[in-house]
Order: C-alpha cells, then sequence, then structure tokens
C-alpha cells in the first residue's frame, strides 16, 4: 500500500510539505501602494514579485522562488503583483521605479530606489540575504 500512496501522492512527503509552503505575501493591486512601498522602503526592504499567472514559465520560476524562500515578515515585505489583473498597477512599476517590464520579475528596493532585480532564472540567481 505504502508504493501506491507515494505514485499516486496520498504520502505526507517532504515534497508535499513544500507545494503546501505559504509565504507572507502582501497582494500589489492599487496604484497608491506603490508610493507606501517607495516610502517604506526606507527602513524596511521592499520586494515586488510580478507574475504572469498564464505563463509556464512564471509559475515555474515562483516555485522555485517559494521553495528557497527562508525570510521571515521582518526581513523584508515581500508583494504579489498578478500583472494580468493588474496591468495598470505593473505598468505604474516600471514607470516609477525606472525599470522595463519583464515577467516574472522580481524588485527589490531599498531607500526609494531599485537596488536590485531579475526575470525568469535569474530570480532565483539574487542572494535577498544582501539587502536586509
Amino acid at each position: 500500500m505504502g508504493l501506491i500512496n507515494k505514485l499516486f501522492g496520498t504520502s505526507t512527503s517532504s515534497a508535499t510539505n513544500k507545494e503546501e509552503k505559504v509565504l507572507p505575501w502582501i497582494p500589489l493591486n492599487e496604484l497608491p501602494q506603490l508610493d507606501f512601498i517607495e516610502n517604506k522602503s526606507t527602513t524596511k526592504t521592499q520586494v515586488v514579485f510580478k507574475h504572469s499567472t498564464r505563463c509556464g514559465i512564471s509559475r515555474m520560476v515562483m516555485k522555485q522562488f517559494v521553495d528557497t524562500y527562508n525570510f521571515t515578515e521582518k526581513d523584508l515585505d515581500l508583494y504579489y503583483l498578478d500583472l494580468l489583473n493588474y496591468r495598470d498597477v505593473s505598468n505604474e512599476v516600471g514607470y516609477k521605479f525606472q525599470i522595463m517590464h519583464e515577467s516574472p520579475q522580481l524588485i527589490i528596493i531599498k531607500n526609494g530606489v531599485v537596488v536590485a532585480h531579475a526575470s525568469h532564472g535569474a530570480i532565483n540567481d539574487l542572494d535577498l540575504n544582501q539587502f536586509i
């Protein structure tokens, strides 16, 4: 019975536990939040993950990001931007912080400016520790 459970996913293996990991996402869905992020970045690192919900690559990169994320809410604020549903917010992120739009994209903001950003597989190469 153990083999069948493993094959059909009824086991509580560590892989299943990783899939259930929940990050302290803050939904980014309103333009005024960008001013708040800019101001808050003077005292705490702000991170924005721009995600395309229809893109397999974006989904894969996000899963890898979630699996390796090991920070708390004390370390930084982590925003999730569904760029398909909130395209106006996504566009304004580029204008406000002077970066080109990419998807998926991770943007790190400190002291009101972008100190690092990456897209696609390079997102998981960023060492967030150096920005805390």
